[in-house]
C-alpha cells in the first residue's frame, strides 16, 4: 500500500469502506465475495480488499494517506475495481448502509475464518441478519492514551456525523422510515453507540475486559462503541456513518473527522478536558440522527435541547474550523459539506429517486460502476 507524508500533528487518514454485493434484479445480498476478491487479486490495487462478517461483505481498505487527494485516488480505484469485478460474477456491488432488499430468501453466510465463526456462535440472527455497511475513518494519534482522551472530545459530535452520512432509507424492499435503517439494527449489538467517558486508558481497557468476561464480546478486543482507539494501528478509528454513495461524501467523512481529531489534540494541549455529559443525551442525539438525518430535528449535547440538524452541521463545521486550517483541509471540506447541503445526504436522494423510479432507481444511485472515478454519482 502507498503510503504518504505525514500532515501537522501526524494526523494521517485511512478509510475502510464495506460494500453489499447483491444481485442485480432481486438487490437481495449475494455470497459472492471470495470469487470478486479472487477476480480482483492480480489488479494493481493500493487498498487491500477483503472479506467482512458476511460472504456478500466486502472491505476496502486504503493505505495510510496524507491529503485528500491521495485518499481520494485509492477510494475510486478501489470501487472501480470492486464494480468491474462483481460485472464478471453477474452481481453488483452496492454503497449503502443497509440491503434495500434483504427477506428471508437472500443467503446471510458467515464468512470464513475462526473470528467470524465466533461473531456468528456468538450473536446468531443478530449478525446473520446484519446486511448492513459502513465507513470507518483511522486518523494517526501518536500512543493509545492520547487516543482514548481524544475521543472523549469526539464523543459530542458523533451523531451529526452519522447525520451527514445517513443513506440506508430502504429495507426488505420498503422505506423505513429511518435515514440511517443501519444505525437502528446496529444497536441489536450490546454497546453500540456513544462511547462512555473514559478517566484514561487503564478504564478503557478494563471496560473492554469486563464486557468480555461478562459474555457479551468475542473478547477483550471487541467492541460496538463508534468511536474507540484502534486495536491494530495507532489511530482513532470513528465508524459512525452509514457506507456513503460517492467518493466525495467519503472524503467528507474523513476529512471532518480529521479535523475533529486534531481539534481534540489543540485542546488537551491547551489543557482542556472533555466533559462526561449525559448518556442519555447522547443515545436520543444518535437515535434522532438514525431517524431524521440532516432533514429535522437533532439534539444538541451541550444545551441538551432539539435543534435543526442542520445547525448542528454549522456547529461542527465551526468547531473545527481552525483545525481545518492546520490540516489544509479547508477548502475542500466546506465545498463537499455545501454539496450535501445542497443534493442532500444518500438517504435523501434516494427517496427521491424512488418516489419517481421506485427501488430500482434509489438503488441505482448507490451502485458502483466500472470507470475512472469508480462510481462517484455525483461531484462539486
Amino acid at each position: 500500500m502507498r503510503d504518504e507524508p505525514a500532515p501537522p500533528w501526524d494526523a494521517t487518514l485511512g478509510v475502510e469502506e464495506e460494500f453489499l454485493i447483491a444481485d442485480p434484479v432481486r438487490l437481495e445480498p449475494l455470497a459472492a465475495v471470495p470469487d470478486i476478491l479472487d477476480t480482483v487479486a492480480e489488479q494493481a490495487v493500493a487498498a487491500e480488499l477483503k472479506t467482512e462478517l458476511l460472504a456478500s461483505q466486502v472491505e476496502a481498505a486504503t493505505g495510510v494517506c496524507g491529503t485528500p487527494t491521495a485518499l481520494r485516488s485509492q477510494l475510486a480505484e478501489s470501487r472501480r475495481a470492486l464494480a468491474e469485478a462483481a460485472a464478471v460474477h453477474g452481481a453488483v456491488v452496492l454503497s449503502t448502509g443497509f440491503a434495500p432488499d434483504s427477506s428471508d430468501r437472500a443467503v446471510h453466510e458467515v464468512s470464513a475464518g475462526e473470528r467470524y465463526r465466533q461473531v456468528g456462535d456468538l450473536y446468531q440472527a443478530v449478525a446473520t441478519d446484519y446486511s448492513a455497511c459502513g465507513c470507518h475513518v483511522h486518523v494517526g494519534v501518536g500512543d493509545r492514551g492520547t487516543a482514548v482522551a481524544v475521543v472523549n472530545h469526539l464523543r459530542p459530535w458523533l451523531p451529526t456525523l452519522l447525520a451527514l452520512s445517513a443513506n440506508s432509507p430502504f429495507a426488505n424492499g420498503r422505506d423505513t422510515g429511518y435515514a440511517s435503517w443501519r444505525a437502528v439494527t446496529q444497536c441489536r449489538f450490546p454497546g453500540f453507540g456513544v462511547p462512555p467517558w473514559f478517566r484514561d486508558l487503564a478504564a478503557y481497557e478494563q471496560a473492554l475486559a469486563r464486557r468480555a468476561e461478562l459474555g457479551i464480546t468475542v473478547d477483550a478486543r471487541m467492541t460496538f462503541w463508534v468511536a474507540r482507539p484502534s486495536e491494530h494501528v495507532p489511530t482513532v478509528e470513528v465508524r459512525v456513518a452509514d457506507a456513503l454513495a460517492t467518493v466525495d461524501e467519503t472524503v467528507l467523512q474523513a476529512g471532518l473527522v480529521r479535523a475533529l481529531v486534531v481539534r481534540a489534540q489543540m485542546d488537551l494541549k491547551a489543557g482542556r478536558e472533555a466533559p462526561p455529559g449525559d448518556p442519555s443525551v447522547a443515545e436520543a442525539a444518535m437515535w434522532s440522527a438514525a431517524r431524521y438525518g440532516l432533514d429535522g430535528f437533532g439534539v444538541d449535547p451541550f444545551s441538551e435541547r432539539r435543534v435543526p440538524a442542520d445547525k448542528l452541521l454549522d456547529d461542527l463545521l465551526a468547531h473545527v474550523a481552525d483545525a481545518l486550517t492546520e490540516t489544509g483541509d479547508r477548502e475542500e471540506v466546506l465545498a463537499l459539506a455545501a454539496a450535501v447541503r445542497s443534493e442532500g445526504t444518500g438517504a435523501r436522494r434516494q427517496r427521491i429517486a424512488a418516489k419517481s423510479g421506485g427501488l430500482r432507481a434509489a438503488a441505482d444511485l448507490v451502485t458502483l460502476r466500472p470507470g475512472p472515478d469508480g462510481g462517484d454519482g455525483w461531484s462539486r
